[in-house]
């Protein structure tokens, strides 16, 4: 039994997130039916390193699968990129250990959130960031920001709760940019909850229109509700950029 790990990418917009659903198109689906014909018709399972939702992106997604076929990993990337649709492409594969894992083995995971706030609505941007109707002030953005750096309880950003063993996890990293018309937050942490870089997202643009003060983020950890952050911001503004992995 070999175990071969894929970085995948994706346009999420057409599909209902990652995981399997009856009679919906996901993302999971569609590789593990790509991969019948590399497998001799045996159905894989394919393990992703975290379940995007629907219309949110991924950029460097992982994915593991164990399977007794014989082929080399680049094999795998030509014959799946035949395969596979054209919103869905395979950037790498290789060979790991039987006992790596997608999601147990990554050591952290970096998140983009990208907005447009700019005066005119770009139709050709609907699908991929957040078009946002004020303009943000992303230098308070990234002085409230700050106060999620570290371990924490991040209860107050995480939607249906409870849904793990623990709401503690430890951002790395943290920052808000901005270049003209669009800014982005990026986000590395151990692990994110469900919704919990949306939530922070919209909480954080609550805080860039100045509907609320900076210290605001701080108090939103502190109280550990999620009725206290800002709304979950939109799916179509969120990427998986990559995750990391100790080899």
């Amino acid at each position: 039994m070999r175990n071969i790990r894929l970085v995948i990418s994706y346009d999420g917009s057409d599909f209902h997130g990652w995981q399997t659903q009856p009679g919906k198109r996901t993302v999971q689906q569609t590789l593990e039916e790509a991969l019948l014909p590399l497998t001799g018709g045996q159905r894989v399972r394919v393990n992703a390193s975290g379940r995007t939702d629907a219309g949110v992106h991924a950029i460097g997604q992982v994915v593991n699968f164990l399977t007794t076929a014989k082929h080399e990993p680049a094999v795998f990337v030509r014959a799946l990129n035949v395969n596979l649709p054209d919103d869905v492409s395979v950037r790498a594969a290789d060979e790991v250990a039987v006992d790596f894992c997608a999601n147990r083995s990554a050591l952290s995971k970096i998140y983009r959130y990208l907005i447009y706030d700019g005066d005119t609505p770009d139709p050709f941007l609907r699908k991929y960031a957040y078009r946002c109707p004020f303009r943000l002030d992303h230098q308070r953005m990234r002085q409230a920001a700050r106060a999620l750096l570290g371990t924490h309880d991040f209860h107050s950003f995480e939607t249906d709760w409870p849904n793990r063993a623990s709401s503690v996890r430890t951002m790395m990293r943290i920052s808000v940019n901005r270049v003209g018309d669009y800014l982005w937050i990026d986000a590395e942490a151990d692990g994110f909850l469900y919704n919990m870089m949306r939530a922070i997202a919209g909480t954080l643009i609550q805080v860039g229109r100045g509907y609320w003060p900076v210290e605001r983020v701080a108090e939103i950890l502190r109280v550990k509700d999620r009725r206290e952050a800002g709304p979950t911001a939109p799916p179509q503004g969120l990427y998986l950029l990559r995750v990391k992995y100790a080899c």
